[in-house]
């Protein structure tokens, strides 16, 4: 694998030289990138992603969040200290806990460029026997200014510190958009591989002070050879077909509707999305007295499930004319939704298991209302109602209000949201059949009431978020690692705050949640968590060479306030709740220095600098120590040809 990498990388410097040399000639020329909203309706400008601040946090998980808890190896499954950053949707239950690194429909980028755009991004870090690797190449060109294709392709190899606890992530997808002034499609097809090494936990923490992490023995090792194997497969294709009571016009880039009554425009979409899941949990040795239960067989455990979905919606959406003060537009649509669920179950007989299937569908009506008024103010409101099918009943609102102000130094803007959801849980919460765990449930629905605000000033790099909820009937997995639905109210509320400071070239960024549970034994958090760079940012210019080399140099530390977190289950791959460990009140310290030439950024850091220094508890989930000491090592290039 390594000298793949190396070739791609060799080949892309060679090309890279050739686009840096003609840097100075040309300006990069993206037109546009951007994502699909939620019901895939319309279009959401992004950033290009090129920023160089704070580039030692390379890692696609803490793009997702701030704050995460993880097993100590990169790319194996973690969950999102934040809770209202974690993923609910039931649809989404399979990969919940590796949903950052994956390419799913809803996470699908699409460009618009003159010319072909290409970025590498690598990183490398420990001694051989223990060494993790990241990379991940994304391309994307036009072949005409209306048609695009783009690629992305990502990988995870991670042989991790402690014995048996090996990563590999292969994910990839495809994109293509055709953006014509009344027809438009955008398609895109996902593969995710993830193959997760389970060592069950350590079983000593007091053998954490030994010289070599290998040495510390684990619960499920080389006699187990425990793995789980997740495979994802997902399409996502949609067509919109747009009309103008008054018609059209083009200019050289942008299509522009004619002014008339109210402007008024219409729009005809079909959107499909199909996925496939399986996932598979293997262990050798099922009786080595891990697990307390064991249904199918002694010798050997081969669990496999799985599931597939297939969506399909039609919807109108209608819009007044775009270049008015006033807009308003919404839309009404309706979902059909297929499944196809599939476990191998216990029968009871030692050394037979059966296979069940069950298939489920809904019908849905969806709806969205929008209006903007200049372009400072705007509310929005989306609905789904599910008329039949095994959700019958389940609702969701939603609702947002949108305000900017231009002040001094740069414009502001204010974000008001809220919703309230009537959903049933996954369908895995109702039915599991494995060598080591069974369950039938019949849970009630879990009713959620969210209300939110967001204040930000990007020009004082300042963003402070507020966020409550409300939940009826949570629903989670108890003690016993088994589902559980708690019959009263859970109430969570969060304030997140990020602001840097800067004094001549030292700047101080920071990080902070603070959140609080109204039931600590039902949902516990931390309630704070900091995430703090004080850095020295120097920019050198080279007159002789006219060359820039702009560097930061600063120490990164991350620090929670104690709790009982979840544990895992390698047998289900589910996070549960606990009450004999707790996890905090020790600070990870990195020490980075990040460089940028032109359009190349690079990072050398020692990771977790201050490990042994402070005491042994290390560990964000019980059993799961991060990784000791570590020097990485990265770089990322965005280039033009």
């Amino acid at each position: 694998m390594i000298k793949q990498i190396l070739i791609v990388l060799l080949i892309a410097f060679s090309s890279g030289l050739y686009a840096q040399k003609q840097d100075s000639l040309k300006k990069p020329r993206v037109l546009r990138e951007w994502h699909l909203s939620s019901d895939f309706s319309e279009e959401v400008i992004n950033p290009v992603d090129t920023l160089f601040s704070l580039f030692n946090r390379y890692r696609l998980a803490d793009k997702y969040s701030s704050f995460n808890a993880t097993m100590g190896n990169y790319g194996l499954p973690f969950y999102q200290i934040n809770f209202f950053d974690r993923i609910t949707d039931p649809d989404k239950f399979l990969y919940s806990s590796y949903y950052p690194f994956m390419y799913t429909p809803e996470k699908a980028i699409f460009m618009n460029t003159q010319v072909p755009f290409t970025e590498l991004d690598w990183s490398f870090s420990g001694p051989k026997v223990t060494s993790e690797q990241t990379f991940r190449i994304r391309h994307s060109q036009n072949v005409n200014r209306f048609l695009n294709f783009g690629v992305v392709y990502d990988i995870i190899f991670s042989l991790g510190q402690y014995n048996y606890q090996r990563a590999e992530n292969k994910n990839a997808a495809f994109y293509s958009s055709y953006t014509g002034v009344k027809y438009k499609m955008y398609f895109s097809a996902g593969v995710n591989n993830l193959i997760s090494f389970e060592n069950g936990g350590i079983t000593d923490r007091s053998k954490l002070d030994l010289e070599k992490t290998r040495d510390v023995p684990v619960n499920l090792g080389g006699l187990d050879k425990a793995s789980s194997l997740l495979k994802n497969r997902n399409l996502l294709l949609v067509q919109r077909y747009s009309f103008s009571t008054k018609g059209v016009v083009q200019s050289d880039s942008v299509p522009k509707k004619k002014s008339g009554f109210f402007g008024l425009s219409g729009t005809f979409s079909h959107i499909l999305t199909l996925e496939n899941n399986r996932r598979v949990y293997s262990d050798a040795s099922p009786g080595s007295g891990f697990y307390d239960s064991v249904y199918i067989s002694k010798s050997v455990t081969f669990d496999s499930l799985y599931s597939r979905s297939l969506k399909n919606t039609v919807r109108f959406d209608f819009a007044t004319d775009e270049s008015g003060k006033f807009r308003l537009g919404g839309g009404v649509g309706l979902r059909n939704e297929l499944f196809r669920y599939s476990q191998i179950i216990p029968t009871h007989t030692l050394t037979v298991s059966d296979t069940a299937l069950w298939n489920n569908s809904n019908n849905v009506l969806v709806g969205r209302i929008y209006n903007s008024i200049g372009d400072k103010f705007r509310w929005l409101a989306t609905g789904e109602l599910f008329l039949s099918g095994y959700r019958a009943g389940d609702f969701n609102l939603n609702g947002e209000i949108s305000k900017s102000f231009d002040w001094k130094k740069g414009r502001a803007a204010l974000l008001l949201t809220g919703s309230m959801t009537n959903r049933t849980p996954s369908f895995w919460f109702g039915q599991w059949g494995s060598n080591h765990f069974e369950w039938h449930n019949d849970f009630n629905k879990e009713l959620r009431v969210d209300i939110g605000s967001a204040f930000s000033y990007p020009a004082r790099k300042a963003e402070i978020k507020f966020n409550y909820a409300i939940i009826d009937n949570y629903t989670d997995f108890d003690t016993l690692a088994r589902p559980a639905q708690y019959s009263g109210g859970v109430s969570v509320a969060a304030l997140t705050l990020r602001k840097e400071f800067r004094l001549w070239k030292f700047h101080l960024a920071n990080d902070l949640l603070i959140q609080k549970s109204s039931n600590a034994d039902i949902l516990d958090l931390p309630l704070a968590t900091v995430r703090s760079a004080g850095y020295f940012e120097h920019f050198f210019q080279f007159k002789q060479t006219g060359g820039n080399l702009n560097t930061q140099l600063g120490v990164d530390v991350t620090y929670n306030t104690a709790y009982h977190p979840y544990s895992y289950m390698p047998s289900t791959g589910r996070f549960f709740r606990q009450e004999h460990s707790t996890a905090g009140n020790y600070p990870f310290i990195n020490v980075f220095l990040n460089f940028k030439v032109k359009r190349t950024r690079v990072f050398l850091m020692f990771d977790h600098l201050n490990a042994g220094y402070m005491g042994y508890n290390f560990e964000m989930i019980p059993y799961y120590p991060m990784n000791i000491r570590m020097f990485r090592y990265g770089l990322a290039w965005t280039f033009y040809d």
